[in-house]
């Protein structure tokens, strides 16, 4: 890799601390870079359909839910990997534009529901075509089986992490 400057501060650390074992860093550094260089290429067609940050995922977790596209703040919480707050921002922001919209559960009037709206449904397979596309072109730098085994470790990785 020429221009790699998580290898530079890595050689920079063994150079000034030769005691210390700087290679985590080549793995660490190098998704954390990765996954905001990844962010802000995928981001652009979100943005012009005037989506924020997260408001693509509560409509595709809604969408990959099957019909009727209907989950509670809960469902759409641990589908997306984030606070029950941080999904009712999306929601509201989504609901205003007419995406999603809330009801009152059957048996449970303290319950909610949030439910893709047809016009949000049309947006979703919009988008996840272009969505996919892209995430194609940004591997293509690497073979089938190697992007395999980067999913694999990849994987691996995650598991061990967020394990108990």
């Amino acid at each position: 890799m020429d221009d790699d400057a998580v290898a530079r501060i890595v050689d920079q650390w063994r150079a000034e601390r030769p005691d210390l074992d700087p290679d985590p860093m080549l793995v660490i550094g190098r998704i954390g870079r990765l996954a905001e260089t990844i962010d802000g290429l995928l981001r652009p067609p979100f943005a012009a359909a005037q989506l924020g940050n997260g408001d693509f995922d509560v409509l595709a977790a809604l969408r990959r839910a099957g019909s009727p596209y209907t989950l509670t703040p809960g469902e759409l919480s641990r589908a997306m990997l984030v606070t029950t707050g941080a999904v009712t921002k999306r929601i509201d922001r989504l609901e205003r534009r007419a995406l999603v919209e809330r009801a009152v559960a059957a048996g449970d009037a303290r319950g909610r529901l949030v439910t893709l709206t047809p016009r949000g449904v049309q947006l979703v397979d919009d988008l996840i075509a272009d969505h996919l596309d892209r995430e194609r072109e940004l591997l293509a730098g690497l073979s089938d089986a190697q992007c395999a085994r980067l999913a694999d470790l990849l994987g691996r990785l995650s598991a061990a992490l967020e394990s108990p």
